[in-house]
C-alpha cells in the first residue's frame, strides 16, 4: 500500500535526511521526500498498518529536525 502524506521540512538536506530515516523505520518498504512539493511518499511493507508505521516514521523524522511535521 503506497500513501501520501503533506509534510513541513525546512531545507533539501533535511528532506534527504528524513527520507532515509523514513526508510529503515520497520513496516516501511520505500519512502521519498519532496523537499519542493512538501510530500511525503510511503510505500507500506505487507501486513502493516499505516497509522501505526507512521508515529514511527514521525518520530524518526524528528530525530533529524525536531521541528519537522508529517501531516497524519
Amino acid at each position: 500500500m503506497k500513501k501520501t502524506y503533506k509534510i513541513e521540512v525546512d531545507c533539501a538536506n533535511c528532506a534527504n535526511l528524513m527520507e532515509d530515516a523514513a526508510r529503515k523505520t520497520s513496516g516501511v518498504q520505500e519512502a521519498t521526500v519532496n523537499f519542493m512539493t512538501q510530500k511525503m511518499i510511503v510505500e507500506f511493507e505487507e501486513g502493516n498498518e499505516p497509522k501505526a508505521v507512521m508515529e514511527n516514521v514521525l518520530k524518526a523524522c524528528k530525530k533529524v529536525e525536531p521541528d519537522c511535521e508529517i501531516y497524519l
